[in-house]
This record gives structure tokens, sequence and C-alpha cells, in this order.
């Protein structure tokens, strides 16, 4: 049996501030810089931060709400899948790729580290520091009010 699964988790902040673009469709994409924060012991034994910054491709409504409340420091949570891109550099003609994470569902955390943004007007009206809404559409799963005891798989 073969069993195959590419899904990542992550928390971070926005390392950059971010610009919607539409391809020939008409479909939103954005890129998103995310710096990731993991906390490391070194070898003298004191803690110290490693930072990872990542590539995210949000599209469609997603990425014209990320346009329009993410700014540089903002904290977010990203769900999403590993992708890897792959071309022909055009000057050196060599083979390059890129692995990138494709967002699922991305939620905004607290008001931001610097950048502010989204805190006070626009559509969500005043909501200050706490988590924001995911801003995909898709419906998540059944809350506990909408299961019964038929719907319980053991």
């Amino acid at each position: 049996m073969s069993a195959n699964l590419n899904k990542v988790f992550l928390i971070g902040n926005v390392a950059q501030d971010p610009e919607v673009r539409y391809i020939s469709s008409g479909t939103a994409v954005l890129d998103l810089r995310l710096a990731v924060n993991r906390r490391t012991k070194q070898d003298d034994g004191t803690w110290g931060e490693e930072t990872t910054f990542l590539d995210v491709t949000c599209w469609g409504r997603q990425a014209e709400n990320c346009a329009e409340y993410l700014s540089k420091g903002r904290p977010v949570f990203v769900e999403g899948y590993l992708r890897l891109d792959q071309w022909q550099d055009k000057e050196s003609g060599q083979n390059r790729q890129r692995l990138r994470v494709t967002a699922q569902n991305v939620q905004f955390l607290g008001s931001g580290g610097g950048g502010g943004g989204g805190g006070g007007g626009g559509r969500r009206g005043g909501q200050g520091g706490g988590p924001r809404p995911p801003v995909d559409q898709t419906p998540g799963p059944p809350t506990d009010g909408d299961l019964s005891d038929d719907d319980i798989p053991f």
C-alpha cells in the first residue's frame, strides 16, 4: 500500500508587504514572503532563533483578502501544500527549481508586529488583535452542535 501526504502548517510573520496581481484569466495571485522562527539550542547551551523565509502563493479571493489585510510584520497561520517549481534560466540556460507553499487556508493572527494593517477599518470593522476567521470560503467540519450520535463513527 502506498500512502502519500503533502501538508504544511506554518505560523510566521509577513516579511514584506504583499501585492496582488492578476493572470490572464482574471484570477488573483499573491506571492507572500513568510518568516518562520524556530528556537534552537546553540553549542554553548544558550538558546537562539533560526529564521526560515518561505514563499507562499495564494489564489483567488484568498489572494485579494491577503492583499487587503496583510502587511509586513503581521503574524499569520498558513495551511497548504508544497509545490516544486522548475524552469530554465533564460540567461544561463541552467535548470532551476524552487520549493514553495501553495496556501489552501490563511488565517490572520493579531494586529501585526509593525506593519499595522487590518486593525480598525475595512469590512471586518474594528476587530482588534484577536485571531481572524479563515479567508477561504470552504466550509469546515461540523461543530458539536451539528453532530448526532449517528454521525460518530465509533
